[in-house]
């Protein structure tokens, strides 16, 4: 039994913290933004080519490489990301930093190795790949069916807690309306320009958050007294307030090490590099969100340019986002390192720690009238880039992936309609997702992020490296391996729940799956797990006909033989369960479809699509 913790006190209570108004000079600078976003948001859907599918979706393939490269930076990083990874590079130091450095060499692989086989393909999405690669429909709505859910639990939520938190700490507005306010916006030009809209206020943003991030990040380290006095006041970052007998208030030894012990490191090196690996490879090489954006290049050449701009732009982070999370920890170790549950939801609301806080606290405190506007400013750019991107690529994958699906008779009209209604019906589950975020364990945001992804996406990625690189796997093999993957992984993240994390002094009694295996290891035993699934059963099944594999592959891409598609039950204006009705059955000669045939179409496609 763990006895009551005793507060130490060796220095006085630090003060409440005090309240942050806005003056008028920031409040000019954060109104004219946000005109000129939407001034460009309005201008780039007049420009682009809306009127079609590929259009609205892909904008119209014809954009070049430094929109690409700039809202592939842009689509990662958002106000999860200032918020949660500065807040871990507070308490953990800068071995978080390696999550953004592991991005660039698979960018690279996203330019030379799965673009130029999206696109011999010739698919929209993601899903839709996979569906050409195996034949049938199971893979694929399993692809899109989890890829919302991710969206909309993980991407979506984290962005609009992450959001809060900053509005909460550096303006002071309410919750809900300040939140409203901002998805509405956001919603507004997605809805109204498609993805050209998303890629150009993407670039934007990208070129504010950079440039604003850095002003910040100079003035930081000349407050610390640059990377020595960050060295000297980092180890010295102890709360006034502490819990005896524990070390949760002192800085990690090794906080300026990226490389960590492989047993007892918070982030073991192994893991940061091969099973980080597993993680990058989801979100960069097959996740819609990212891939889109490559998708909508008007070449290769330009697909490639923007993969190599994205990777050298995610080499920045580490400066503007991590290390200024730990010179906010340095300058205010009361309030960004608080360790007393009491003390620290007096100070930021949560009793689990304030480390996410460190960003908003460096903007509130140390940027001069006018650039503190810019730096808010380029928050919001974040929060909204960020989810402009989720609600587009969510849009896409619903329309084209489950819609399409039960209503194989739609309408270009219709699909772009209910991909505009489905962002609605994002708005109102975000929204509705607040109150759960803000009872949500804060204190571990980024961790929380990670740990989700390495329980659900391994065996994506293992599906797809295997669909690319080896013929031989079938739609047996490879939806087995994702069922078995996804049974494995959800009862590693039930139990994650369901134990939690051991507070500051508390004993851990975890089962030894949490608490020896990092969640970085077990992406890699989920990988290799999956793999051998697909493997093995691939191997005891049918091996799908070449002339069904024609540039679906890394070795057929530049294959100039006809491919034989797969069959599709699915596929536009049939239905697997019956034929259409006769013009006689009918009654109509023109050869249209009457309603009351499409009516039990529906049904049955729904239903079929569920089961």
């Amino acid at each position: 039994m763990t006895a009551s913790p005793e507060l130490v006190t060796g220095t006085p209570k630090p003060e409440e913290p005090k309240k942050f108004a806005l003056e008028a000079a920031d409040i000019v600078v954060v109104v004219i933004y946000f005109v000129f976003v939407l001034a460009v948001g309005i201008w780039s859907s007049v420009r682009a080519n809306r009127g079609t599918v590929g259009g609205y979706f892909l904008a119209g393939r014809s954009m070049t490489w430094w929109p690409i490269g700039a809202s592939l930076m842009s689509s990662n990083v958002g106000s999860g990301l200032f918020i949660g990874l500065a807040g871990t590079g507070a308490a953990g130091g800068l071995a978080v930093g390696g999550f953004e450095w592991n991005a660039v060499w698979v960018l690279i692989a996203l330019g030379w190795i799965f673009v130029p086989v999206y696109i011999s393909a010739g698919v929209v999405t993601m899903p839709e790949y996979l569906r050409k690669r195996f034949g049938g429909q199971r893979i694929r709505i399993y692809m899109s069916v989890l890829s919302l859910i991710l969206y909309i639990f993980t991407k979506i939520s984290t962005d609009i807690f992450s959001g809060a938190v900053f509005i909460q700490v550096s303006l002071g507005w309410d919750l809900y309306l300040s939140t409203v306010v901002l998805l509405t916006v956001t919603t507004l030009y997605t809805i109204a320009g498609g993805l050209t809209a998303v890629i150009y206020t993407d670039a934007l943003q990208t070129v504010i958050m950079v440039v604003g991030a850095f002003v910040l990040m100079f003035i930081a380290f000349d407050k610390v007294g640059w990377y020595e006095g960050l060295l000297d006041q980092y180890e010295k970052a102890i709360p006034a307030i502490t819990v005896p007998n524990t070390t949760c208030h002192l800085p990690r030894a090794d906080a300026f090490h990226i490389f960590r012990d492989p047993l007892t490191g918070d982030l073991p090196w192994p893991g940061l590099i091969f099973g980080l690996t597993v993680l990058a490879m989801w979100v960069w090489c097959t996740d819609q969100v990212i891939v889109q954006r490559s998708l909508s290049a008007k070449n290769l050449s330009h697909a490639k340019g923007g993969s190599v701009l994205g990777g050298y732009l995610k080499l920045l982070p580490m400066f503007f986002i991590v290390m200024p999370g730990m010179i906010s920890r340095a300058l205010y170790p009361d309030e960004v390192g608080c360790v007393d549950p009491e003390e620290c939801l007096r100070i930021c609301g949560a009793s689990v720690g304030c480390s996410n806080i460190a960003y908003p606290k460096l903007v509130v405190e140390l940027m001069p009238v006018g650039l503190r506007g810019l730096m808010i400013a380029v928050i919001m750019a974040a929060l909204m880039s960020s989810l402009t991107s989720i609600f587009n690529s969510s849009s896409t994958l619903f329309t084209m992936d489950i819609w399409q699906r039960i209503r194989p008779w739609a309408s270009e009209r219709e699909l772009m309609v209910v991909g505009r209604v489905f962002i609605l019906l994002l708005v109102a589950l975000s929204i509705v997702w607040i109150p759960i975020i803000q009872t949500a364990n804060s204190g571990q945001l980024f961790d929380y992020i990670q740990a989700i992804t390495s329980y659900l996406s391994p065996p994506i990625t293992t599906v797809f490296i295997m669909a690319i690189f080896w013929g031989r796997i079938n739609e047996q093999g490879a939806f087995w391996g994702l069922m078995v993957g996804l049974v494995v992984g959800t009862v590693r993240m039930v139990m994650d729940f369901v134990y939690g994390t051991p507070s500051c002094g508390e004993q851990d009694l975890r089962p030894a799956l949490l608490k020896d295996v990092h969640y970085l290891y077990f992406a890699l035993i989920l990988l290799a797990l999956t793999a051998l699934v697909i493997t093995a059963i691939s191997l005891c099944t049918a091996p799908i006909p070449k002339q069904h594999l024609v540039r679906l592959t890394w070795w057929t891409r530049h294959s100039k033989e006809e491919r034989v598609e797969l069959e599709d039950p699915w596929a536009r204006g049939s239905n697997p369960a019956s034929s259409e009705p006769s013009t006689t059955e009918s009654g109509g000669m023109d050869g249209s479809t009457p309603a009351w045939w499409k009516r039990k179409l529906f049904i049955s496609n729904l239903f079929q699509l569920i089961l």
